[in-house]
């Protein structure tokens, strides 16, 4: 198991980014959570299996349809044993 915070910018908020992301996590067996902060961006902290975490990880770097990711900063942290994935 393997977590990462990922905090994407440029005009990830108002396209459904936190909604697919939950789906894609969901499909994946991905756990953790993703929030609007006030400066714009997207961030989430991720955890699962390697696989499915990086997975994730490369939809946040292209987002859904409408979006417009300009950076993507990706920390590795220890996992904290999160269960489900909620929109924040």
């Amino acid at each position: 198991m393997i977590r990462r915070r990922v905090i994407v910018s440029g005009h990830v908020q108002g396209v459904f980014f936190r909604e697919t992301a939950r789906r894609r996590a969901l499909a994946l067996g991905v756990a953790g959570w993703i929030r609007n902060d006030a400066d714009g961006s997207v961030e989430a902290a991720l955890e699962g299996a390697e696989d499915a975490v990086e997975r994730l990880v490369e939809f946040c770097r292209e987002g859904p349809r409408g979006a417009l990711v300009e950076w993507v900063d990706v920390i590795a942290e220890e996992p904290e044993g999160l269960s489900g994935f909620d929109v924040r």
